[in-house]
């Protein structure tokens, strides 16, 4: 089962569509999106080949890796520690939510490491007092540096 869906991932990968928005290329300020053609003169609106590809059926991936991860887990958006515990680590990954704090986050981090979640954005968290730590030494070190190049000017 698992080697089917790994196949199914990549040929959904393989026959992905990349659809170019008109005129993409000619404007630094267009985004990067679909937009459908709308012109009464457009040659991608009348389909010309050279033009670009509309999407339409046939695009789709198939519906057992529809909306996957491309390593082959389902994606799960988890806010706290009470999401993780009615999930399957053997199928699904999880994802932290953006607006998760960092103390927050190194407890949901630590916690899926434990149960075997496979979590598709992991952030080293770096505590305030340590920050201020290594900032501390950074300056040390960098007065050092200071120091030997002086002492190598003099000579």
């Amino acid at each position: 089962m698992a080697e089917d869906k790994i196949r199914l991932i990549r040929a959904r990968n393989a026959q992905r569509g990349s659809f170019k928005r008109q005129g993409l290329s000619r404007k630094k300020k267009l985004d990067d999106t679909w937009r459908r053609p709308r012109g009464l003169q457009s040659k991608q609106r009348k389909g010309y080949r050279a033009k670009g590809a509309h999407p339409q059926p046939g695009y789709g991936s198939p519906k057992a890796v529809r909306g996957m991860h491309p390593s082959g887990f389902e994606d799960v958006l988890v806010y706290n520690l009470a999401d993780l515990e009615n999930l399957n680590p053997e199928i699904q990954a999880i994802r932290i939510a953006s607006t998760v704090g960092n103390k927050k986050r190194e407890e949901i981090q630590e916690k899926a490491e434990e149960l075997g979640f496979r979590v598709l954005n992991q952030k080293e968290v770096i505590k305030p007092s340590e920050k201020k730590a290594a900032k501390a030494e950074e300056k040390s070190e960098e007065e050092v540096s200071e120091e030997e190049e002086e002492v190598k000017s003099d000579e």
